[in-house]
């Protein structure tokens, strides 16, 4: 219920021997331990937390044992209210009854009328003791704060349950002793012990702490519950239903059931439920509900989709790849969910406040009591005092400061394409100050694409009718590019010969066809000098160039490139602008790589560097006192993403450079990591705001409530007022953090 819970349960599973951490999420109710198989299991730990004075459930099926394998359990905290009155009875109840009990107690003041059997010092008890037969009701629908409270005391754990019906209670005792000190003065003829006792019954404030209480915590639970939206919107994603081709027959079947290997018919307007791969028709599909792009993309044989998609058009049949927490859509909602689960550097002063903040609040409660009395103020006074104490603190404000912030801003980020793993990812972000960008795939297509056709004895187009028919059996990505280039009918090649490391040979209408690079045409005897010069005018622009001769003359040159991403230079811009330094990093020969560099405008550029060495860099830079984004999406990149303090993998990229990443680009494009960048700082803002708004109402309003000001000002706070403060606290921290779904 409160941070001082949380802190409690982390407490009692984290002293378990073999358990390695534990962290609790106030916001989903979730612990999350890791522990080694060999001395804990699930069943430990949940009693631990049973004993902790908390039910704990596993929220899935435990992961296959391992020998000494560390492995995550996550139990969830099911809600405690489920054996007490539902909240909005208690608020049903609560609310009409406060109100009468409000009009008895204070109405004359106001000069409203009351019953003539309520009037006046001599039908004392009767005032008094209506007034406790309609506070019983509100206390028993509230007896939750009592249960839970009394028994966090016994445990040695106190929360917020605790101020809450100490707070309460003490009004409550003291309501009771008035009843019978009114007696007492008036069977004994001392009207002025009844008049005293009279006007400090105090049962308005016992009524009205748990109602405000009730009030803000249904309102908190409401906010809080926006927070989770954006998974809620996720799930809702995935169409229910599917049609599904079986034995020659169209049958429709629940999502759940596809195995694997369907096939799945999808119709114009209709969501795709699994990932998979497109093996008859074509159609456009919008892919905004998972990367955030605004433009469909077009879909044909052999293309993969992915669940949760809508397909715009045309009709077609895909074969199920990737089915139930597979997806793309399982994978994400995963991710935020884990996101959520997590705990940002910014959380822990916190975490190691709530742990002591309820013992310390009562501490100054009963030290605040004591000390009134000593100077000489009545019981009253110092009991109102000391309540208030009680009942202004909050240790929710404090809990929910930062995962309400991260559980919010990744829901956020993931609705643009952006999906951050954890919390500690999403506070870093916004820190670092270096950019380390792979080239290929990540600044670049990745595909290479023909840029110029200079033939020398022929047409252009004839020279890219015979390149394409030579290289027409050729695998290599050039070979590729060229072939695509070429849009017209297919030349046949006879006698195909690949020379290993410099090209292929054919014979091609009769004629001996050769292409490849210079030490080729060398080999072969064939005079290129000519093209020389225009093959380095080439290559100073970061293009290939390959060379191509008929009957052993030089026809001409064609020449491939891997063009930048039009949004890369741009994204590269706004990184500089923000004081980021920006280097390029590559596998790829340094003319090239320094020519894509200054088309980028970046300054540093670091050429023909290995896998292994590209993580070396990374902790080049971080030995520096760096911090390091690496921006990858090949297999090489992996151990240069899991090395930097975030990693960005690009979304296209292999499941290997996915895996190592700390945040996932759905749409390849880098303008993302500007944008995770502005998502972090934004996040990172609102978490200090929270923070900052948490701890400043607590050093303000716990000193206010003891009465620090009355003796200069003459001001006191009474324990109505408090409880009303107690409440709004949390909700204003949970509607700060909602702010968040306004980021751009």
């Amino acid at each position: 219920m409160c941070a001082a819970c949380s802190a409690a349960v982390e407490r009692a599973v984290g002293k378990i021997d073999g358990v390695e951490s534990a962290t609790v999420n106030l916001l989903a109710k979730l612990l999350t331990a890791e522990y080694d198989e060999s001395k804990v299991n699930e069943e430990i730990i949940c009693k631990a937390v049973e004993k902790a004075g908390f039910t704990a459930t596993l929220q899935e099926e435990p992961k296959p044992a391992e020998t000494q394998a560390k492995a995550e359990a996550q139990t969830k905290l099911p809600k405690a209210e489920e054996k007490f009155t539902p909240v909005k009875t208690r608020l049903a109840v609560s609310i009409p009854l406060l109100a009468v009990l409000m009009y008895i107690a204070m109405g004359h003041m106001v000069g409203l009328p009351l019953p003539h059997f309520l009037h006046g010092i001599s039908n004392g008890v009767a005032f008094a003791f209506s007034q406790f037969l309609i506070t019983l009701p509100i206390l028993y629908v509230n007896r939750k704060f009592f249960f839970h409270g009394f028994a966090a005391i016994k445990r040695k754990a106190p929360n917020m349950d605790t101020l809450v019906a100490v707070g309460s209670g003490a009004a409550m005792v003291y309501g009771i002793f008035s009843i019978f000190m009114i007696g007492y003065g008036l069977g004994n003829e001392r009207p002025d012990i009844a008049e005293k006792y009279v006007t400090n019954l105090y049962f308005e404030s016992a009524a009205m702490i748990l109602t405000l209480v009730t009030v803000g915590k249904f309102l908190e639970e409401r906010s809080k519950n926006k927070t989770n939206s954006a998974v809620a919107k996720l799930i809702d994603l995935s169409p229910k239903t599917a049609t599904v081709i079986r034995n020659g027959k169209e049958i429709k079947i629940n999502t759940e059931e596809i195995v694997s290997g369907d096939l799945i018919l999808i119709r114009p307007g209709e969501k795709i439920p699994v990932d998979g791969v497109i093996i008859q028709g074509a159609s456009s599909v919008d892919q905004s509900a998972l990367t955030g792009e605004s433009i469909p993309i077009e879909k044909s044989e052999g293309d993969s989709v992915m669940s949760a998609t809508v397909n715009l058009e045309g009709a077609f049949t895909m074969k199920a790849t990737k089915v139930g927490k597979d997806t793309t859509l399982a994978k994400i909602i995963e991710l935020v969910e884990n996101a959520g689960a997590s705990k940002a550097p910014a959380a822990r002063l916190a975490d190691k406040i709530a742990g002591v903040f309820v013992p310390i609040v009562m501490s100054i409660s009963l030290i605040t009591f004591i000390a009134w009395l000593i100077a000489g103020q009545s019981l009253e006074f110092a009991l109102s005092c000391a309540i208030c104490v009680l009942v202004i603190s909050c240790p929710c404000a404090l809990g929910l400061a930062t995962p309400v912030a991260i559980t919010v801003s990744t829901g956020k980020c993931a609705s643009n394409g952006i999906l951050i793993k954890s919390a500690e990812a999403l506070e870093t972000i916004c820190k670092a100050d270096t950019v380390i960008l792979d080239k290929t795939g990540t600044v670049t297509t990745g595909k290479p694409a023909v840029t110029n056709i200079i033939a020398t004895e022929m047409e252009n187009g004839e020279l890219l009718r015979l390149a394409a028919a030579l290289e027409a059996k050729s695998e290599h990505l050039i070979a590729k590019a060229i072939c695509e280039k070429y849009s017209g009918e297919p030349v046949k090649a006879d006698n195909f010969t690949y020379i290993s490391g410099k090209g292929v040979s054919a014979i091609i209408e009769g004629k001996k066809a050769i292409g490849g690079n210079a030490r080729l045409m060398q080999d072969k005897g064939i005079d290129v000098s000519s093209l020389l010069p225009i093959a380095e005018e080439l290559s100073s622009q970061g293009k290939t160039a390959v060379y191509f001769a008929v009957d052993g003359k030089a026809a001409g040159i064609i020449a491939v490139a891997d063009e930048i991403k039009p949004s890369s230079i741009e994204a590269v811009k706004a990184l500089i602008q923000r004081g980021k330094e920006v280097i390029l990093l590559t596998g790829d020969n340094k003319n090239t790589a320094e020519v894509i560099g200054k088309q980028l405008g970046v300054t540093k550029v670091i050429a023909e560097v290995l896998p292994a060495q590209k993580a070396e860099q990374v902790e080049a830079e971080q030995n520096k006192n760096r911090k390091v984004i690496m921006v990858g999406d090949g297999i090489n990149d992996s151990p240069a993403l899991a090395k930097a303090d975030v990693g960005i993998a690009i979304g296209g990229g292999t499941d290997i450079a996915i895996e190592s990443a700390d945040v996932v680009l759905m749409k390849n494009e880098l303008t993302d990591v500007v944008k995770a960048i502005t998502f972090s700082g934004k996040t990172l803002r609102n978490i200090k705001q929270n923070l900052f708004w948490a701890f400043f109402y607590n050093v303000i309003g716990i000193p206010v409530a003891a009465g620090i000001l009355f003796l200069p000002l003459g001001i006191t706070l009474s324990p109505m007022i408090g409880a009303a403060a107690m409440s709004l606290s949390s909700l204003f921290v949970v509607t700060n953090a909602l702010r968040l779904y306004k980021m751009k």
